[in-house]
């Protein structure tokens, strides 16, 4: 029964104190009868309805010198009815009148004062009202010092006074709230530092002492306690402390240990273990306005964890703010939390009046100093949004220092401030208060806000028209919002991704990776279609969920389809380009029907299609390209873009007539737009390319971009790259024969070098003035190697076959290839130059060169085959014609200066035959009125090719001829010997492959069988263990639970024939410890046999035992821990009977009584804990009185078989023995 009562109340607070009411006041009468100094009359005084001015009451006491219980217990019915101030004026008043009286008879009035001073603090104000005088403002301080001077005022009359503990530790606790936190964390324990630290250390203290006198009955004090650890931030050990008091007072709910409990399950992260903390302590006090607004708080703190448009934010925040903050707002309008929250309400609903009007209540009211945090914090977000920066920035400030500014603070404050500053274009303080939160609390917000402020630092450098290095600040940006967005993959965070750091991302990445940006946007584009889905009507039946999601993009923004489509159509994936433009089209008309006024739909229209008209374009699909750009012209017809795509498709396709006229009328009427300029300029490069003028200031292009330069914008790129190009041009075609040519060319590659850097000064990422300085190196400097990075970086960024082939040229130039080869054949593969005769002869060149060094037949015929392809595309070109022709040459010479073992006669037939086009196509060529090379030199090269190499031929395919007949033998069977070598190698390798698979399949069996004769073995040993475990277990005849089966005494017949089969049980004993051992399953064996030959070297060493005629344990106490020494302590037992039964057994008669006593008593397993082993051992002692034989149960008995024979050999061993034996308490022995 005892077990069932806490504290003498049966149930605790789930039985008898299910719904506990408030002991508070309950002590305070409904009236009370003052006696008169006659004594014979009394006056009744109501205590329900007291006078608001207790002066008549005062005086009636102080006449009839009434007792100091009469002046506490109106004082009491005041306070009962919340009239503080009347309450102090009565104890004031009774403590004058006690002047006189005993000191003592004042210490409860004073104390009771005391208690009312720091009630009264608690109702104060935290600061003086707007328009009041500090001086005359009775603040929280103001009531706090009452009380100090109170409490001294008690304490000097009885310093010892029991109660006074508890109100120092309250006061204390009081004063430690209204101390501001220090601005850093050093020095002190946890959270707190400084001032507030002793204080809180003190009060600590008084709590404790106040436990001390009252021997820990005090729960008050207690609870006291555990309230400054929370403030210590020692959450762990006030939680221990509200859970002690719980315990021993379940009924105490006002103050509620409950709220305490919970509060600390928030600190240590438990919130739901919080929320059943709060919901017990409503079930008790349905009207506790603390619980109801911790309550409502967890439901807000809840919704902020999911989707802010999702069904569960509203019922988890509907839920907070109806059920619960509300009604804790109804039951106390002035609570300073539930004020706070209700602001932040009204906050977002933009109400204000009421916003103001709360939060300063708030602030007013609270003595916790984050609650006047918050109010501070809701005022400076009013302020913000209403424009007021001077006020917003004072009250964010003030929302810091309240929690402890500088490097501690309110992280919402100081980001508030920081966007004030971004508000007022002051970038610089506001990135300096950021990166100082970051390096604090590494706040995700804070971060956003910093990246994005350094990305746009760099996006308005890239609109600007001087270019600076933003590099660091773009390295910036880039790692702070990647940090974030990396952030919202953690599942522990239940985080949202922003669209807005991802789309800054993706302008970031634009330039330099483009991938990404499209990842970035692709992340944008889900989010969307995550939002849409939620809202939108399901898939109907017999639709795929992917397509189904395919349907809703043209739900999507305009703005991302078309940002996703020129991603895609920069990287080449022109359909989905194409694809995503259209979708864009069919959003921007659902935008019109909406008619949305924020959003230029008509601009949208136009942008995404011309940019579809260009996707378009790049798929060949030019009709439909046109149809795109006609209905723009349609809507709007003097865009110009327009126009110019539609003028450059005529000139492509009729270059002739249409074109050209198309072009000279659109820069007519658009002489001063620089992309038709542009145009212009790229249509006579084309026009004059065959009618270059000898000077370059003649030539029409060149003009065109000057007057470009002159007259409508010296910054224009085109123009400036277009020069560079020109003046390239003109100096590749310079003579450079003398020293003065040298100089003048080079002076041109100067002046190309010029413009080219100009342009990359205006845009650094400018790959064409790039490429331009690269190619002004290779062909002036000659400075291949720092060429080479510059032509790599190009092709990063332009894809263009051009590039590939300078690359190629490098490479050559560098004696490289095969890298040469390489880019040829990719600029090859570029779309519309598979069959360039240009690339085809540059490939060719480098093919022979690469033959020339490696001696390689294959290589030749390769550069033979790509100057054939050449002239076979442009045939009227004479130097391709040149060029095979050579290549014909080179091959015969090749051929006749290898040894005859190196060729063949078919290649130096095929050599001749060669030789023979090649000498006919020289002479044609020499007879060409514009040869590529001079006259002279052709025919040179075709009569030596007639007269010499003809002849070489001849007679090389003479000797080859005879080589071949008398080797022919030879070479037959050096070719079969080859082969029967090949033949041998493989089948060595063959069986070498077969031998390894063999051997790998062997010991992967061999693991196998090992692995399966393991599981048998471990199931096997597993089943005997079950087997042995089960053996040991019986069925409880009482409770029918199993229960481990218990030793058994021997029947008295037995008892004489006891020691004479000990013998055969040990020889038994030992017989099943060896199969044991031979199955593996006996663990112990060995060490057993060890103990076993150690005890008995003890007990031989034992010379003169001491005798004990009642055999008892002996006064040693020794670790039994083991069951061999219980096995020990009872053989002692049966050796000693047996000794003294043959000396006559003068004990026999007591012995006896201890058998009767202990005949009907069962044993208890010897397993049990210390208590129930030693009765266990005492039982075995009492039995081994009885007799020297033993009955055991199961094989686990006879593990330990009986020592008797060898006690009988060894009189000594009872005597060392019985040194081993539990001691047992002199209680246990009395039983």
């Amino acid at each position: 029964m005892s077990s069932a009562l806490r504290n003498g109340h049966h149930g605790g607070a789930n039985g008898g104190f299910a719904h506990p009411e408030s002991k508070r006041f309950t002590d305070v009468p409904i009236a009370i009868d003052v006696p008169t100094q006659d004594e014979d009359e009394a006056v009744e005084i109501g205590l329900e309805n007291l006078v608001d001015d207790p002066t008549d009451l005062c005086d009636l006491f102080e006449n009839e010198n009434a007792a100091r219980t009469y002046w506490m217990t109106v004082s009491l019915a005041y306070a009962k009815q919340g009239k503080i101030e009347n309450a102090i004026e009565m104890l004031i008043r009774g403590g004058n009148a006690m002047q006189n009286n005993n000191p003592k008879e004042k210490l409860s009035i004073v104390a009771c004062l005391c208690w009312m001073y720091l009630w009264k603090s608690r109702l104060a104000p935290r600061v003086p009202p707007e328009g009041a005088l500090a001086s005359d403002a009775k603040t929280k301080e103001y009531y706090l010092q009452l009380a100090t001077s109170t409490l001294n005022e008690a304490s000097r009359i009885n310093p010892a006074y029991p109660p006074l503990f508890l109100a120092r530790g309250v006061l204390l606790l009081l004063r430690a709230s209204l101390q501001l936190p220090t601005a850093s964390g050093g020095g002190g324990a946890g959270p707190v530092a400084g001032e507030k630290l002793e204080l809180l250390r003190a009060a600590t203290k008084s709590f404790e002492d106040a436990l001390r006198v009252s021997q820990g009955k005090n729960m008050l004090a207690l609870m006291g306690k555990s309230r400054a650890l929370y403030s210590l931030g020692k959450y762990a050990e006030a939680l221990s402390g509200y859970q002690e008091v719980l315990g021993k007072a379940p009924e105490l709910v006002d103050p509620d240990p409950r709220i305490g409990i919970g509060c600390c399950f928030w600190q240590l992260g438990f919130k739901e273990d919080a929320k059943t903390a709060w919901e017990r302590s409503l079930e008790i006090t349905p009207e506790s306005k603390v619980a109801n607004i911790l309550l409502g708080l967890y439901y807000l703190d809840s919704s902020g964890q999911v989707a802010a448009n999702s069904p569960e934010f509203l019922r988890l925040y509907k839920k907070g703010m109806t059920e619960y903050t509300q009604k804790a707002f109804k039951l106390d309008k002035n609570m300073p939390l539930t004020c706070a929250t209700f602001a932040g309400y009204f906050l977002s609903r933009k109400a204000f009046t009421n916003v103001d009007s709360l939060a300063h209540k708030a602030i007013q009211s609270t003595d916790i100093n984050a609650v006047a945090s918050d109010g501070w914090y809701l005022l400076a977000r009013k302020a913000h949004m209403e424009g007021d920066v001077e006020r917003a920035a004072d009250y964010y400030r003030r929302s810091d220092d309240a929690r402890g500014g500088t490097d501690r603070g309110y992280l919402p404050a100081k980001f508030g401030a920081a966007q004030l500053s971004v508000a007022k274009s002051d970038l610089g303080e506001a990135k300096l208060r950021l990166e100082k939160m970051i390096q604090q609390s590494k706040s995700l917000e804070a971060m956003a806000l910093l990246g994005t402020l350094y990305a746009e630092e760099v996006f308005a450098n890239d609109r600007a028209a001087v270019k600076e290095d933003k590099a660091v600040e773009k390295k910036k940006a880039i790692s702070l919002l990647e940090s974030v967005r990396t952030a919202w993959k953690d599942p522990k965070k239940h985080l949202s991704p922003d669209s807005a750091v991802l789309l800054h991302l993706a302008w970031l990445f634009e330039a330099d990776h483009p991938d990404r940006a499209l990842q970035c946007l692709q992340q944008v584009e889900q989010l969307e279609l995550d939002q849409i889905a939620e809202s939108a009507e399901p898939a109907a039946e017999g639709v795929d969920e992917a397509t189904h999601r395919e349907s809703l993009r043209k739900f999507l923004p305009p703005q991302l389809l078309n940002n996703m489509g020129c991603f895609y159509f920069q990287s080449d994936k022109q359909e989905l380009a194409s694809s995503m433009f259209e979708l864009a089209l069919d959003a921007c008309v659902k935008i019109q029907n909406k008619e949305d006024e924020e959003t230029d739909a008509d601009a949208l229209v136009t942008t995404i299609s011309y940019n579809l008209g260009r996707s378009y374009e790049a798929r060949a699909l030019v009709d439909k390209a046109v149809e795109a750009y006609e209905g723009l012209l349609k809507r709007h017809e003097g865009y110009t873009d327009a126009l110019l795509r539609l003028a450059y498709v005529k000139l492509r396709k009729q270059p002739n007539d249409a074109g050209p006229d198309a072009v000279a009328k659109l820069y007519q009427e658009n002489s001063s737009d620089l992309e038709v300029r542009a145009l212009y300029g790229w249509y006579l490069g084309k026009a004059y390319a065959k009618k270059r003028p000898a000077n370059i200031n003649e030539d029409h292009e060149l003009r065109h971009y000057k007057h470009t330069l002159q007259n409508y914008d010296k910054h224009d790129r085109y123009a400036l790259v277009g020069m560079g190009n020109l003046y390239l041009a003109s100096a590749r075609e310079m003579r450079r024969e003398t020293d003065q040519e040298k100089q003048k060319r080079s002076a041109a590659y100067s002046r190309a070098v010029e413009f080219f850097d100009k342009a990359l000064q205006l845009d650094p990422k400018n790959a064409y003035a790039a490429q331009g300085i690269a190619i002004a190196l290779v062909e002036d400097k000659k400075d291949y190697r720092s060429a080479l990075p510059i032509f790599l970086s190009v092709r990063d960024t332009v894809r263009d076959a051009h590039v590939y082939v300078n690359l190629g040229h490098i490479h050559a130039e560098l004696r490289q290839f095969s890298k040469a080869i390489e880019n040829y054949e990719a600029a090859l593969a570029k779309e519309g130059k598979n069959n360039d005769p240009t690339i085809l002869s540059c490939l060719g060149r480098v093919w022979l060169q690469k033959a020339k060094m490696d001696k390689d037949l294959e290589a030749f015929k390769m550069c033979l085959e790509c100057a054939q392809k050449a002239l076979s595309v442009a045939p009227d070109q004479v130097h391709f014609k040149f060029n095979v022709a050579f290549a014909h040459i080179q091959l015969a010479s090749t051929i006749y200066s290898l040894k005859e073992s190196q060729r063949t006669l078919q290649q130096l037939q095929d050599a001749a035959s060669g030789l023979e086009e090649a000498i006919k196509a020289l002479d044609e060529i020499a007879a060409h009125p514009q040869t590529p090379y001079p006259k002279q030199d052709v025919e040179q090269r075709a009569n030596m090719a007639r007269n010499t190499q003809r002849r070489q031929l001849e007679r090389a395919i003479a000797s080859q001829k005879d080589y071949e007949e008398k080797n022919k033998e030879k070479l037959a069977a050096a070719v079969e010997q080859r082969q029967a070598e090949l033949k041998r190698r493989e089948e060595a390798r063959q069986k070498a492959l077969d031998q390894e698979k063999e051997r790998q399949d062997k010991i992967r069996k061999d693991r196998e069988e090992i692995a399966a004769r393991d599981r048998v073995l471990a199931e096997k040993r597993a089943e005997e263990e079950r087997a042995r475990r089960e053996a040991e277990m019986t069925t409880d005849s009482e409770t029918g639970e199993k229960v481990k089966r218990k030793r058994k005494p021997a029947p008295r017949s037995d008892r004489a024939a006891g020691s004479g089969k000990s013998r055969s049980r040990k020889k038994k004993a030992q017989d099943e410890d060896d199969d044991d051992d031979s199955d593996g399953d006996n663990r112990s064996g060995d060490s057993d046999a060890e103990d076993r030959h150690q005890k008995k070297k003890r007990r031989l060493s034992r010379k003169d035992p001491p005798k004990n005629s009642k055999y008892k344990s002996s006064e040693l106490v020794h670790s039994s821990d083991d069951e061999d020494d219980e096995y020990d302590a009872l053989d002692a037992a049966d050796a000693a009977i047996e000794q003294s039964n043959r000396r006559g057994g003068s004990a026999g008669s007591d012995d006896e009584g201890v058998r009767d006593d202990a005949s009907d008593r069962m044993d208890v397993d010897e397993a049990d804990d210390d208590e129930g082993g030693s009765r266990s051992q005492q039982q075995q002692s009492k039995r081994a009185r009885r007799s020297a034989a033993r009955v055991l149960d199961e094989s686990e008995d006879e593990d330990e078989p009986a020592k008797a024979d060898d006690d009988d050999e060894e009189e000594e061993a009872p005597a060392a023995r019985r040194g081993h034996r539990r001691a047992v308490s002199d209680d246990e022995d009395d039983e």
